[in-house]
Protein backbone atom coordinates (compact mmCIF):
# COMPACT_ATOMS: atom_id res chain seq x y z
CA UNK A 1 0.00 0.00 0.00
CA UNK A 2 1.26 3.26 -1.31
CA UNK A 3 1.87 5.89 1.18
CA UNK A 4 -0.99 8.39 0.35
CA UNK A 5 -3.52 4.99 0.29
CA UNK A 6 -5.60 6.15 3.55
CA UNK A 7 -8.56 4.34 4.32
CA UNK A 8 -11.13 7.31 6.68
CA UNK A 9 -11.96 3.95 8.57
CA UNK A 10 -11.47 0.59 9.26
CA UNK A 11 -13.69 -1.52 10.51
CA UNK A 12 -11.94 -4.88 12.70
CA UNK A 13 -14.69 -7.59 12.74
CA UNK A 14 -17.49 -8.70 10.33
CA UNK A 15 -19.48 -9.27 12.48
CA UNK A 16 -23.16 -7.80 12.87
CA UNK A 17 -21.37 -4.80 15.27
CA UNK A 18 -18.65 -4.27 12.42
CA UNK A 19 -21.12 -4.58 9.08
CA UNK A 20 -23.65 -1.71 11.00
CA UNK A 21 -20.67 0.47 11.16
CA UNK A 22 -19.79 -0.40 7.57
CA UNK A 23 -22.80 0.25 6.49
CA UNK A 24 -23.61 3.47 7.66
CA UNK A 25 -19.63 4.73 7.28
CA UNK A 26 -19.71 3.93 3.09
CA UNK A 27 -23.27 4.96 3.20
CA UNK A 28 -21.89 8.17 4.37
CA UNK A 29 -19.32 8.25 1.45
CA UNK A 30 -16.32 7.31 3.42
CA UNK A 31 -14.08 4.90 2.04
CA UNK A 32 -14.63 2.33 4.42
CA UNK A 33 -12.25 -1.22 4.76
CA UNK A 34 -13.77 -4.19 6.45
CA UNK A 35 -11.20 -7.01 8.09
CA UNK A 36 -11.99 -10.44 9.13
CA UNK A 37 -9.78 -12.50 10.54
CA UNK A 38 -12.05 -15.77 9.24
CA UNK A 39 -12.53 -17.32 5.63
CA UNK A 40 -16.20 -15.53 6.16
CA UNK A 41 -17.05 -12.58 7.98
CA UNK A 42 -20.49 -12.88 10.81
CA UNK A 43 -18.53 -14.11 13.58
CA UNK A 44 -20.60 -15.96 16.40
CA UNK A 45 -23.76 -15.24 14.89
CA UNK A 46 -22.98 -17.46 11.65
CA UNK A 47 -23.16 -20.59 14.37
CA UNK A 48 -26.94 -19.37 15.18
CA UNK A 49 -29.02 -21.56 13.76
CA UNK A 50 -33.02 -19.32 14.84
CA UNK A 51 -32.77 -15.80 15.03
CA UNK A 52 -36.07 -14.79 16.48
CA UNK A 53 -35.46 -11.46 18.82
CA UNK A 54 -33.62 -9.28 15.78
CA UNK A 55 -36.63 -6.35 14.44
CA UNK A 56 -38.11 -7.10 11.22
CA UNK A 57 -37.47 -10.57 11.09
CA UNK A 58 -39.90 -13.17 13.01
CA UNK A 59 -37.14 -15.54 12.44
CA UNK A 60 -34.16 -16.22 10.21
CA UNK A 61 -30.79 -17.98 10.39
CA UNK A 62 -27.56 -16.30 11.20
CA UNK A 63 -25.47 -17.16 7.94
CA UNK A 64 -28.37 -15.94 5.94
CA UNK A 65 -28.65 -12.50 7.85
CA UNK A 66 -25.01 -11.91 7.62
CA UNK A 67 -25.49 -12.47 3.77
CA UNK A 68 -28.01 -9.92 3.32
CA UNK A 69 -26.04 -7.61 5.90
CA UNK A 70 -22.87 -8.35 3.53
CA UNK A 71 -24.64 -7.76 0.31
CA UNK A 72 -26.03 -4.30 1.56
CA UNK A 73 -22.61 -3.40 3.19
CA UNK A 74 -20.93 -4.40 -0.43
CA UNK A 75 -23.69 -2.16 -2.59
CA UNK A 76 -22.59 0.99 -0.95
CA UNK A 77 -18.84 0.05 -1.89
CA UNK A 78 -17.49 -1.15 1.00
CA UNK A 79 -14.21 -3.04 0.74
CA UNK A 80 -14.10 -6.01 2.44
CA UNK A 81 -11.03 -8.18 3.59
CA UNK A 82 -11.02 -11.80 4.92
CA UNK A 83 -8.47 -14.31 6.37
CA UNK A 84 -7.25 -10.41 7.61
CA UNK A 85 -6.60 -11.19 11.54
CA UNK A 86 -5.20 -7.94 13.50
CA UNK A 87 -2.75 -7.96 15.13
CA UNK A 88 -1.32 -4.26 15.68
CA UNK A 89 -2.96 -1.33 15.81
CA UNK A 90 -0.94 2.07 16.31
CA UNK A 91 -1.51 5.53 16.08
CA UNK A 92 1.89 7.16 14.38
CA UNK A 93 2.47 10.70 14.44
CA UNK A 94 0.87 12.38 12.15
CA UNK A 95 -2.06 10.84 13.50
CA UNK A 96 -3.34 8.26 11.25
CA UNK A 97 -3.95 4.98 12.29
CA UNK A 98 -1.82 1.76 11.45
CA UNK A 99 -3.70 -1.48 11.74
CA UNK A 100 -1.28 -4.90 11.35
CA UNK A 101 -2.15 -7.65 10.10
CA UNK A 102 -0.91 -11.18 10.11
CA UNK A 103 1.23 -10.31 12.26
CA UNK A 104 2.91 -7.73 10.21
CA UNK A 105 2.24 -9.28 7.05
CA UNK A 106 0.81 -6.05 5.57
CA UNK A 107 -0.51 -2.86 7.40
CA UNK A 108 -3.65 -0.68 6.16
CA UNK A 109 -3.87 2.80 7.35
CA UNK A 110 -6.62 4.96 7.98
CA UNK A 111 -8.09 7.95 9.83
CA UNK A 112 -10.01 6.34 12.20
CA UNK A 113 -10.74 2.87 13.16
CA UNK A 114 -13.77 1.06 14.61
CA UNK A 115 -12.55 -1.66 16.56
CA UNK A 116 -15.56 -4.92 16.85
CA UNK A 117 -13.61 -7.77 16.78
CA UNK A 118 -16.27 -10.11 18.55
CA UNK A 119 -15.86 -13.09 21.27
CA UNK A 120 -14.75 -16.56 21.41
CA UNK A 121 -16.15 -19.31 23.75
CA UNK A 122 -15.29 -19.45 27.51
CA UNK A 123 -13.35 -22.99 28.20
CA UNK A 124 -13.79 -24.25 31.56
CA UNK A 125 -10.33 -25.71 31.85
CA UNK A 126 -11.14 -28.54 33.89
CA UNK A 127 -8.95 -31.46 33.30
CA UNK A 128 -9.21 -33.60 29.88
CA UNK A 129 -11.44 -31.28 28.65
CA UNK A 130 -8.97 -29.77 25.61
CA UNK A 131 -8.01 -33.17 25.69
CA UNK A 132 -11.75 -34.70 24.83
CA UNK A 133 -12.19 -31.18 22.95
CA UNK A 134 -10.08 -32.28 20.05
CA UNK A 135 -11.49 -35.65 20.18
CA UNK A 136 -14.80 -33.73 18.82
CA UNK A 137 -16.68 -35.14 22.30
CA UNK A 138 -16.28 -31.63 23.64
CA UNK A 139 -18.29 -28.62 22.00
CA UNK A 140 -19.49 -25.52 22.76
CA UNK A 141 -22.17 -24.97 19.80
CA UNK A 142 -25.45 -27.00 20.18
CA UNK A 143 -26.18 -26.07 16.58
CA UNK A 144 -22.84 -26.91 14.94
CA UNK A 145 -22.64 -30.23 16.66
CA UNK A 146 -26.35 -31.49 18.26
CA UNK A 147 -26.61 -33.89 15.41
CA UNK A 148 -24.03 -35.44 15.95
CA UNK A 149 -25.84 -36.86 19.69
CA UNK A 150 -29.10 -38.08 17.51
CA UNK A 151 -30.19 -40.20 20.83
CA UNK A 152 -27.51 -39.87 22.78
CA UNK A 153 -26.89 -38.69 26.30
CA UNK A 154 -25.06 -35.68 27.20
CA UNK A 155 -23.83 -33.22 29.36
CA UNK A 156 -24.36 -29.53 29.39
CA UNK A 157 -22.62 -26.90 31.53
CA UNK A 158 -23.88 -23.08 32.08
CA UNK A 159 -26.72 -20.78 33.41
CA UNK A 160 -27.20 -18.01 31.33
CA UNK A 161 -29.47 -17.86 28.57
CA UNK A 162 -27.21 -19.47 25.38
CA UNK A 163 -27.27 -22.65 27.95
CA UNK A 164 -31.13 -22.30 28.87
CA UNK A 165 -31.77 -22.26 25.29
CA UNK A 166 -29.46 -24.61 23.47
CA UNK A 167 -30.04 -26.99 26.53
CA UNK A 168 -33.91 -26.88 24.67
CA UNK A 169 -32.75 -27.41 21.46
CA UNK A 170 -30.49 -30.46 22.23
CA UNK A 171 -33.53 -32.33 24.30
CA UNK A 172 -36.43 -31.09 21.57
CA UNK A 173 -33.95 -32.01 17.95
CA UNK A 174 -31.66 -34.96 19.42
CA UNK A 175 -30.62 -36.43 22.95
CA UNK A 176 -32.14 -39.01 24.55
CA UNK A 177 -31.02 -37.74 27.52
CA UNK A 178 -29.59 -34.41 29.32
CA UNK A 179 -27.67 -33.81 32.08
CA UNK A 180 -27.48 -29.87 33.21
CA UNK A 181 -25.67 -28.55 35.75
CA UNK A 182 -24.98 -25.55 37.51
CA UNK A 183 -22.81 -23.63 39.97
CA UNK A 184 -25.46 -21.87 41.72
CA UNK A 185 -28.95 -22.50 42.90
CA UNK A 186 -30.84 -20.35 40.54
CA UNK A 187 -30.20 -20.00 36.60
CA UNK A 188 -29.27 -16.55 35.77
CA UNK A 189 -31.23 -16.88 32.55
CA UNK A 190 -33.85 -14.66 31.96
CA UNK A 191 -37.21 -16.04 33.95
CA UNK A 192 -39.49 -16.88 30.72
CA UNK A 193 -36.48 -19.38 29.31
CA UNK A 194 -35.84 -20.72 32.77
CA UNK A 195 -39.61 -21.27 32.65
CA UNK A 196 -39.53 -22.96 29.74
CA UNK A 197 -36.61 -25.14 30.26
CA UNK A 198 -38.59 -26.78 33.00
CA UNK A 199 -41.97 -27.01 30.63
CA UNK A 200 -39.46 -28.91 28.37
CA UNK A 201 -38.16 -31.15 31.39
CA UNK A 202 -41.16 -32.70 31.14
CA UNK A 203 -41.95 -34.22 28.65
CA UNK A 204 -38.04 -34.66 27.52
CA UNK A 205 -35.59 -36.29 29.31
CA UNK A 206 -33.66 -33.16 31.20
CA UNK A 207 -32.31 -33.74 34.64
CA UNK A 208 -31.37 -30.52 35.73
CA UNK A 209 -28.38 -30.58 39.08
CA UNK A 210 -28.11 -27.78 41.23
CA UNK A 211 -25.62 -26.32 42.57
CA UNK A 212 -23.03 -28.65 40.63
CA UNK A 213 -19.82 -27.91 38.88
CA UNK A 214 -17.49 -30.15 36.56
CA UNK A 215 -14.77 -31.77 38.47
CA UNK A 216 -12.85 -33.79 35.00
CA UNK A 217 -13.72 -35.81 32.22
CA UNK A 218 -12.13 -38.89 31.93
CA UNK A 219 -11.53 -39.93 28.77
CA UNK A 220 -11.45 -43.96 27.78
CA UNK A 221 -8.30 -46.02 27.44
CA UNK A 222 -7.14 -45.19 23.85
CA UNK A 223 -8.42 -41.81 24.25
CA UNK A 224 -10.82 -41.40 21.93
CA UNK A 225 -14.13 -41.05 23.48
CA UNK A 226 -15.35 -40.02 27.25
CA UNK A 227 -15.55 -42.56 29.67
CA UNK A 228 -17.28 -40.52 32.21
CA UNK A 229 -16.93 -37.09 34.13
CA UNK A 230 -17.01 -36.58 37.56
CA UNK A 231 -19.58 -33.74 39.19
CA UNK A 232 -19.05 -31.73 42.24
CA UNK A 233 -22.10 -30.62 44.60
CA UNK A 234 -20.94 -27.44 45.59
CA UNK A 235 -22.95 -27.16 48.93
CA UNK A 236 -21.30 -31.07 50.03
CA UNK A 237 -18.40 -31.02 48.34
CA UNK A 238 -19.37 -35.01 46.88
CA UNK A 239 -18.10 -35.85 44.03
CA UNK A 240 -19.83 -38.48 41.57
CA UNK A 241 -19.02 -40.50 38.25
CA UNK A 242 -21.88 -39.65 35.46
CA UNK A 243 -21.21 -41.84 31.79
CA UNK A 244 -22.70 -39.58 29.07
CA UNK A 245 -21.42 -39.54 25.59
CA UNK A 246 -20.67 -35.60 25.32
CA UNK A 247 -19.94 -32.71 26.89
CA UNK A 248 -21.75 -29.31 25.73
CA UNK A 249 -19.84 -26.04 27.29
CA UNK A 250 -22.00 -22.54 27.59
CA UNK A 251 -20.33 -20.33 30.07
CA UNK A 252 -19.80 -17.49 28.45
CA UNK A 253 -17.49 -15.75 25.74
CA UNK A 254 -14.15 -14.38 25.87
CA UNK A 255 -13.30 -10.98 23.96
CA UNK A 256 -10.73 -11.62 20.95
CA UNK A 257 -8.60 -8.54 22.44
CA UNK A 258 -5.33 -9.67 23.45
CA UNK A 259 -4.12 -7.81 20.07
CA UNK A 260 -4.78 -4.87 21.75
CA UNK A 261 -3.09 -4.64 25.28
CA UNK A 262 -0.96 -2.18 25.24
CA UNK A 263 -2.72 -0.19 22.78
CA UNK A 264 -6.10 0.75 24.10
CA UNK A 265 -7.43 0.67 27.90
CA UNK A 266 -9.12 -2.52 28.86
CA UNK A 267 -10.24 -3.71 32.16
CA UNK A 268 -8.81 -7.23 33.81
CA UNK A 269 -11.41 -9.68 31.55
CA UNK A 270 -10.12 -7.88 28.36
CA UNK A 271 -13.20 -5.69 27.35
CA UNK A 272 -12.68 -2.48 25.55
CA UNK A 273 -13.14 0.74 28.41
CA UNK A 274 -14.96 3.37 26.59
CA UNK A 275 -17.43 6.45 26.83
CA UNK A 276 -20.56 4.24 26.59
CA UNK A 277 -22.10 7.55 25.11
CA UNK A 278 -20.00 7.99 22.25
CA UNK A 279 -18.36 4.42 22.16
CA UNK A 280 -14.64 6.69 22.26
CA UNK A 281 -11.54 4.33 23.35
CA UNK A 282 -8.37 5.45 25.18
CA UNK A 283 -6.67 6.23 21.82
CA UNK A 284 -7.81 9.14 19.79
CA UNK A 285 -9.83 7.72 16.52
CA UNK A 286 -10.85 4.73 17.57
CA UNK A 287 -14.03 3.30 18.90
CA UNK A 288 -15.57 0.46 20.13
CA UNK A 289 -18.33 -1.74 18.92
CA UNK A 290 -20.56 -4.91 19.78
CA UNK A 291 -19.49 -7.56 22.66
CA UNK A 292 -15.91 -6.75 23.40
CA UNK A 293 -16.98 -3.34 24.77
CA UNK A 294 -16.94 -3.17 28.66
CA UNK A 295 -20.90 -2.91 29.63
CA UNK A 296 -22.15 -4.39 26.62
CA UNK A 297 -25.38 -6.09 26.51
CA UNK A 298 -24.40 -9.11 24.27
CA UNK A 299 -27.15 -8.98 22.29
CA UNK A 300 -27.58 -9.19 18.31
CA UNK A 301 -29.80 -6.07 17.91
CA UNK A 302 -27.61 -4.34 20.34
CA UNK A 303 -24.44 -4.88 18.49
CA UNK A 304 -26.15 -3.43 15.37
CA UNK A 305 -26.56 -0.65 17.47
CA UNK A 306 -23.74 0.04 18.64
CA UNK A 307 -21.73 -0.27 15.08
CA UNK A 308 -24.52 2.28 14.04
CA UNK A 309 -23.33 4.58 17.25
CA UNK A 310 -19.89 4.56 16.55
CA UNK A 311 -19.99 5.25 13.10
CA UNK A 312 -22.22 8.25 13.42
CA UNK A 313 -19.57 9.75 16.48
CA UNK A 314 -17.12 9.10 13.67
CA UNK A 315 -18.41 11.86 11.71
CA UNK A 316 -18.02 14.28 14.75
CA UNK A 317 -14.27 13.21 15.13
CA UNK A 318 -13.88 14.10 11.60
CA UNK A 319 -15.57 17.59 12.17
CA UNK A 320 -13.11 18.19 15.03
CA UNK A 321 -10.68 15.84 16.15
CA UNK A 322 -9.38 18.19 18.71
CA UNK A 323 -12.58 17.62 20.82
CA UNK A 324 -11.31 14.28 21.72
CA UNK A 325 -10.12 13.47 24.99
CA UNK A 326 -7.80 10.36 25.02
CA UNK A 327 -8.33 10.55 29.34
CA UNK A 328 -9.74 7.68 30.91
CA UNK A 329 -11.70 7.66 34.21
CA UNK A 330 -10.71 4.41 36.49
CA UNK A 331 -14.82 3.22 35.25
CA UNK A 332 -13.54 3.05 31.63
CA UNK A 333 -15.62 6.06 30.88
CA UNK A 334 -13.96 9.23 28.89
CA UNK A 335 -13.90 11.82 30.37
CA UNK A 336 -15.29 15.49 28.66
Amino acid sequence: MGEQDVYDVIIVGGGPAGLAAGLYTSRDRYRTLILDKNGLPGGQIMLTEHIENYPGYQRITGPDLIENMKAQVLTFGAELKVNQAVTGLARQDDGVLAVDVNDGEQTHLAHAVILSPGSEYRQLGAPGEDEMRQATRVSYCATCDGAFYRDKHVLVIGGGNTAVEDTIYLATRFTKKITMIHRRMEFRAQKVLVEELYETAKTHSIDIKLPYVLDAIVPNADKSDIDHVLLRNVETDQTEPLAVDGVFVFVGMVPNTGFLRGAVEMNEAGYIACDCTTLKTSMPGVFVAGDCRQRAAMQLATACADGVVAAMMLKDYFRDPSSWSATMAEDGIAER
